[in-house]
C-alpha cells in the first residue's frame, strides 16, 4: 500500500516500483509541468486551480481526474501497471495514453524490466498507415450558408512519405467538429454556441473533405505546410490517437475546430503559446495568422480554388462570341457540332468545352436532386469532347480572396465625434468580430458581413450624459452577385439594441430583429461595384411606440463600391411599413465610407438619416486588433 496519497485498488506489478516513480514525480513536479497540462488540455481557473477542457470521463483514470493534476498523473501511472481496457477506445492505459506514456518515461527513466512496455498493435498499424512526412494546416474559406462555417474552418492534413501535390487528396486528415443532434436551424444556433454539442476528433480522407469543402460548398482552401520534426509529428499523432477516448463540449466561438487543432500543435512543439491568445473566442482565420506569425512554422503555402472559382475564374477568359457559345453549350450540347463553334481553334474549342463540363458537374454536385436531363447533358458534352484530340490547357486560377492572414484583425475598437439632432458627442465602438461590408476585403468573401457583439458608447455634451447608444448581438449580410450561370439568393438578418428619437421620448431604448432575403449584382465599370436589393420583415419593441412594439416589412436597396484600392462606399435606402402595434412607416437613408490608411487602421465618414427628422452624422478612427 502507498504510504500516502490515493490508493489505487486496481494498481498491478511492482507495488514497490510504483512507489518510486509517484515519488520522483512528486520530488520533480511533474503534475505541474507545462506538458502534462497540455496532454491533459487543463486550464488555470479564477480560483488558481486547474480544469480539463476535456469532457469526457473516459479521458481521465482518476476520479477527480478532471480537475488534479495530480490525482491524474498518480493514477495514469498506477494503471500502466495494469492490463485493464481503459477509455472509449477500450486499451490498455499505455496503448490508450501513448502520449502520456512516452512522456512520463522520459520524465522518470521508467525501467523497461519493472514495468514492461505493451504491444500497441493497433496504433502501430494506425501509424503506418498515416506514413506521415510532414503536417499542413488547411483553412476553408467562410460558408455563411452554414452557422458552424460562416467564419471558416481549419483542420490537420498528414502528408503521407512518397506522396506529390497531385497525389496530396489521397493522404488523411485530422478533423475536429461537433457531433450534431438535432435538424433544428435555431436549436442547432443555441445548442452551438452554448456548448449544446459533444466535439469528437477524426481522421478522414483529404479527398472527401476537399470534396465537402471546394465541390459542393465551393470553398476556396488554404494549405500551410509546416516545418514539424519526425519527433514533433510523432507526438502530435500519438496525441491524437489519445484523443480518440475524449469528446469535448463544442462551443461555436471558442473550443472550436481551430482552437483544439490549435492545442495539438501545442503538444508537437511545447514551445509554441497558440491557444492562450485566444481567451474569449477563437475564429479560424485568427488562428491561421498566429500560426503564420510564429516564426520558422510554416515553410509553404498553396491554394486549392473552388470549383465555382475555377469557373468564373476561367469564363474571364472567354471572348463575348466564346461565352455565348458557351451558355449555348449548357442548354444544347448538340452545338458544338455547328457553326459557328465548330470555326473556333481546337484549343478554344477544348476549353469551352471543358468549362461547360465543368459548369455542369457544379450543377450535378450542388443539386439536391440532379434531373436525368443534367446528367445527359453532361454526358453529351463529355462524349463530344472526347471526339477531340486536343490537351485541356493549362490554367492558373487566381483567387477572388486572398489568404485569410493577409487580411485585417478580427476584432476593433474606434474612437470618434459626431452629432445627432444638433447634439455633439464623442463615441466609442467596440466589436468583437468579425468584419463588415465596408472593412478592408483582402483575406474575406466578397460581399460578406458577420458582426457579433458590437457596442456603441457615446457621451453627449449637452446633457453631459454617458450611454449605451447601439448593440449589435449579430449582424450578417451576404450579397452573393448573380449572374447568367450562378444565381445565388442574397440575405440578411441582425439582432439587436439602437435608440429611437422622438418628441416625446428622446433616444429611447429599441430593441430590434430584422431579416430579409434578396439579390445582388456587380460591375467593373469604376472599379467594383456591388448592387443589391431585399424584401424584409422588422421587428421592435420600444416603449417609444404605441403598445410599445411594431412590426412590419419593406425593402432595402444599396450599391457598395471600391472607389479604390483604400477608399469603400455604401449608398443605401430603406422603407419599412408597420401595420401591427404602433401604425407607421419609417424612410431610412444611409451613406458610409471607409479609407484604410493601414492594413489594422482606417477612417470611417458615416451619415445616417431616420424618419421623423432624425439625423445622424460620426467621423471615427478604427483600429483592428
Amino acid at each position: 500500500m502507498l504510504v500516502s496519497g490515493p490508493v489505487w485498488a486496481d494498481a498491478a506489478g511492482d507495488d514497490a516500483y510504483l512507489k518510486e516513480l509517484i515519488r520522483q514525480a512528486r520530488e520533480t513536479r511533474l503534475s505541474e509541468q507545462r506538458y502534462w497540462h497540455l496532454l491533459l488540455h487543463y486550464r488555470q481557473d479564477l480560483t488558481g486551480g486547474y480544469t480539463s477542457e476535456v469532457d469526457d470521463p473516459g479521458f481521465f483514470l482518476a476520479p477527480n481526474g478532471k480537475t488534479s493534476p495530480q490525482a491524474e498523473l498518480e493514477a495514469t501511472l498506477a494503471k500502466f501497471f495494469s492490463d485493464e481496457l481503459v477509455g472509449r477506445s477500450r486499451q490498455s492505459a499505455q496503448c490508450a495514453f501513448l502520449a502520456r506514456y512516452q512522456w512520463l518515461k522520459s520524465q522518470l527513466a521508467i525501467d523497461d524490466r519493472r514495468l514492461p512496455p505493451q504491444r500497441c498493435e493497433r496504433f502501430q498499424s494506425w501509424l503506418a498507415e498515416m506514413n506521415a512526412q510532414s503536417i499542413t494546416v488547411i483553412f476553408a474559406s467562410a460558408f455563411m450558408n452554414n452557422p458552424s462555417s460562416m467564419f471558416g474552418h481549419t483542420f490537420l492534413r498528414v502528408d503521407r512519405k512518397g506522396q506529390t501535390e497531385q497525389t496530396r487528396l489521397l493522404d488523411y486528415t485530422i478533423h475536429y467538429a461537433a457531433q450534431v443532434t438535432t435538424e433544428s436551424q435555431i436549436a442547432f444556433v443555441v445548442l452551438g454556441v452554448f456548448g449544446g454539442f459533444k466535439g469528437y476528433f477524426s481522421a478522414l480522407p483529404y479527398y472527401i473533405k476537399v470534396q465537402e469543402y471546394r465541390d459542393l460548398e465551393n470553398r476556396d482552401i488554404w494549405e500551410y505546410r509546416l516545418n514539424l520534426s519526425e519527433d514533433q509529428i510523432t507526438r502530435l499523432l500519438m496525441h491524437t490517437w489519445e484523443l480518440d477516448n475524449a469528446y469535448f463540449d463544442y462551443f461555436f466561438f471558442k473550443e472550436n475546430c481551430s482552437y483544439h487543432i490549435l492545442s495539438l500543435l501545442e503538444v508537437a512543439d511545447p514551445r509554441l503559446h497558440l491557444t492562450d491568445q485566444f481567451v474569449a473566442w477563437t475564429i479560424p482565420a485568427d488562428t491561421v495568422r498566429v500560426i503564420t506569425e510564429q516564426p520558422d512554422l510554416v515553410i509553404d503555402i498553396a491554394y486549392r480554388p473552388s470549383r465555382s472559382t475555377q469557373i468564373r475564374r476561367k469564363r474571364e477568359l472567354l471572348s463575348h462570341h466564346e461565352d455565348r457559345l458557351l451558355l449555348r453549350l449548357i442548354e444544347t450540347p448538340a452545338v458544338a457540332e455547328r457553326e459557328p463553334f465548330a470555326s473556333l481553334l481546337p484549343d478554344r474549342q477544348a476549353f469551352v468545352l471543358d468549362l461547360a463540363s465543368d459548369y455542369l458537374l457544379h450543377r450535378l454536385a450542388t443539386d439536391p436532386e440532379p434531373s436525368a436531363a443534367a446528367r445527359d447533358l453532361q454526358h453529351s458534352l463529355l462524349v463530344t469532347r472526347s471526339r477531340l484530340a486536343t490537351a485541356s490547357p493549362e490554367t492558373t486560377i487566381a483567387p477572388f480572396t486572398q489568404r485569410p492572414e493577409l487580411g485585417h484583425k478580427t476584432s476593433r475598437v474606434g474612437l470618434g465625434s459626431g452629432w445627432r439632432q444638433d447634439e455633439f458627442f464623442e463615441e466609442l465602438s467596440v466589436r468583437a468580430g468579425y468584419h463588415d461590408l465596408l472593412d478592408p476585403e483582402i483575406g474575406y468573401t466578397p460581399g460578406a458581413q458577420i458582426e457579433v457583439m458590437s457596442f456603441n458608447f457615446r457621451h453627449y455634451n449637452r446633457r453631459d450624459q454617458t450611454r449605451l447608444e447601439r448593440f449589435k448581438l449579430v449582424d450578417i449580410v451576404s450579397l452573393s452577385p448573380m449572374d447568367s450561370l450562378f444565381k445565388p439568393a442574397s440575405w440578411k438578418i441582425s439582432a439587436g439594441y439602437d435608440t429611437v428619437n422622438r418628441a416625446d421620448c428622446r433616444y429611447c431604448g429599441n430593441v430590434n430583429v430584422n431579416g430579409g432575403v434578396g439579390a445582388a449584382a456587380e460591375t467593373r465599370w469604376l472599379r467594383h461595384e456591388m448592387y443589391f436589393a431585399f424584401a424584409e420583415l422588422d421587428a421592435n419593441y420600444s416603449h417609444a411606440f404605441d403598445e410599445n412594439h411594431r412590426v412590419g416589412g419593406g425593402g432595402t436597396v444599396g450599391w457598395l463600391a471600391d472607389l479604390t484600392e483604400r477608399w469603400k462606399i455604401l449608398l443605401s435606402t430603406t422603407y419599412l411599413r408597420y401595420p401591427l402595434g404602433e401604425d407607421s412607416d419609417d424612410w431610412r437613408f444611409s451613406f458610409q465610407q471607409r479609407f484604410t490608411l493601414h492594413k489594422d487602421l482606417a477612417l470611417r465618414l458615416e451619415f445616417n438619416h431616420w424618419d421623423r427628422h432624425d439625423n445622424e452624422a460620426v467621423l471615427s478612427v478604427q483600429v483592428y486588433f
